[in-house]
């Protein structure tokens, strides 16, 4: 049997609880062909590069398989028909990953930072270095102030 990544986006509007119906749904079909479903990953609700079909925002799902082919072309088929999932790749792999996705890897890495996924933005202006003295427009004959008295 072949290892295959899936990786399928949900409609915004469709409540987590259903995308984890439909999880279950594809990774029993997968098993009832005779595959297995090693992992399951939730990515979340993120926003989408382009709108697809009116949605600016999907449920991102994985799912790791080791299947034979026909199960994967019904797993297709099946993703195909069904009116929540508006797209969804099927990509053959080497090898399965065992741990966490990269995308879930970034996602905790960003929940350890201070200040959200924007990083420390220090005291604002506070932590600015005061602003240099410029002769103006029209003082070309004057010395330049450096902050020194003649």
């Amino acid at each position: 049997m072949a290892l295959y990544e899936n990786v399928f986006i949900a409609r915004q509007d469709v409540p987590t609880t259903q995308v984890e119906a439909l999880t279950t749904q594809f990774s029993e079909l997968v098993t009832g062909l005779g595959g297995t479903v090693s992992k399951k990953e939730y990515w979340g609700l993120r926003s989408l590069t382009y709108r697809i079909k009116k949605n600016r925002k999907g449920h991102y799902t994985l799912l790791n398989i080791d299947a034979p082919a026909a199960a994967v072309k019904e797993l297709e088929r099946t993703m195909s028909i069904n009116e929540d999932i508006i797209r969804f790749l099927t990509v053959r792999v080497d090898e399965l990953e065992e741990g966490p996705s990269a995308i879930m890897i970034r996602s905790a890495e960003k929940a350890d930072r201070p200040g959200g996924d924007r990083g420390d933005r220090g005291d604002r202006w506070g932590d600015r270095p005061p602003r240099r003295e410029r002769p103006r427009f029209g003082d070309e004959g004057a010395p330049a102030a450096t902050g020194e008295e003649e």
